[in-house]
């Protein structure tokens, strides 16, 4: 019997032997804001939508492989079409994603959003997110009961960006149409075609097919927890700024109307090289003495606005928005002017960021 009670024994350290464990999947968490990614129409190839309609469980739900590549949970940050991004949806989404991101068991947030600002509220994040972790925004072009709707996949890549640990430190990215952009370069070129982001010539930041993602390159602008730009403790607001958009025979009333109203800031959407008509500058020279910080931008979509080139800036104290296109200047400016309106600071700002 020796024997066969000596092979017992040797057994028993495997009976006991600690069962192995599946690797932890990281866990994101997915922020929900509306838009056409959250849309519903009467039917599969009806246009008309209502944006915002679908909440973030549901849009969870439509995407069960996301189980496969993450623990995902979901929070309704607002419903609205992206049209109507305003400060408080902001304030409340930039709070809400530095306290998940502060939380040591989330590893990364993902967030749906319309496209129409898209681009706007990236860069805002950008801009006041205070974490290296990843944080991804994504969006469609065809409301979720369309037919061959892109949301459910774009969903799907952005959760696996966001859990990819390499997405670290890229600042804030946007997935979409497989394709990764940096908020800080990302703008919306077409109306209605799937393919309607680009980040012109900065380029791709990486791609990414069915959650494996490859990398192009690093963001360089400053970014996230290298922001010196913050929000206050209990912010409702940010300061008024207005875009005003250049044209032939450009009048200044509407520059002088938007100073008179309480405007903080004024961004021209200017011709060409951030140009305008000598009315319209000589009416930008005024405001800009009155105190309001004017930021010359352009209405191309392209190329990079540098100071005292056709029109000069140390003159007439304005800023030169560099790379900045009109909408991501005014989101600049807004937070600029927490802390100062010194244009030759802001303009540090705009070199830097």
């Amino acid at each position: 019997m020796r024997p066969y009670r000596s092979i017992a024994l040797l057994a028993l350290p495997l009976l006991f032997a600690p069962v192995a464990h599946a690797q932890k999947k990281p866990k994101i968490v997915i922020l929900a804001t509306g838009g056409t990614i959250a849309g519903a129409a009467p039917s599969q190839t009806d246009a008309g939508y209502k944006s915002g309609a679908v909440g973030v469980d549901i849009l969870i739900q439509a995407v069960p492989q996301l189980k496969e590549i993450a623990e995902v949970t979901g929070e309704q940050i607002a419903s609205i079409g992206s049209q109507d991004m305003n400060d408080e949806v902001w304030l409340k989404l930039a709070k809400r994603v530095n306290e998940l991101l502060a939380t040591p068991g989330v590893d990364g947030v993902a967030i749906t959003h319309g496209t129409d600002t898209l681009e706007e509220t990236s860069y805002f994040l950008n801009l006041v997110v205070k974490s290296d972790k990843p944080v991804v925004m994504t969006g469609s072009m065809r409301p979720s009961t369309a037919m061959s709707a892109d949301g459910p996949l774009n969903i799907y890549n952005a959760v696996a960006v966001a859990a990819d640990p390499t997405s670290r430190g890229r600042g804030v990215l946007v997935v979409v149409d497989d394709d990764i952009h940096s908020g800080h370069d990302i703008i919306k070129t077409h109306t209605t075609d799937v393919a309607t982001f680009s980040s012109g010539e900065a380029g791709l930041v990486g791609a990414t097919l069915f959650g494996k993602q490859i990398w192009y390159r690093m963001p360089v602008a400053v970014h996230t927890k290298n922001s010196e730009l913050a929000l206050a403790s209990g912010a409702t607001s940010l300061p008024r700024v207005d875009i005003i958009y250049a044209h032939a025979n450009m009048s200044p009333d509407l520059i002088a109307a938007a100073a008179k109203n309480g405007a903080k800031g004024i961004v021209i959407a200017g011709v060409g090289d951030g140009n305008m008509t000598a009315p319209a500058f000589d009416q930008l020279k005024k405001v800009a003495a009155a105190g309001v910080v004017c930021v010359r931008s352009s209405r191309v979509n392209g190329g990079i606005i540098r100071r005292n080139i056709e029109l000069n800036d140390d003159q007439a104290g304005t800023v030169a928005s560099m790379e900045l296109n009109p909408a991501k200047a005014r989101v600049l400016l807004q937070l600029a002017l927490i802390k100062t309106s010194d244009p030759k600071a802001i303009q540090g700002y705009f070199d830097r960021y």
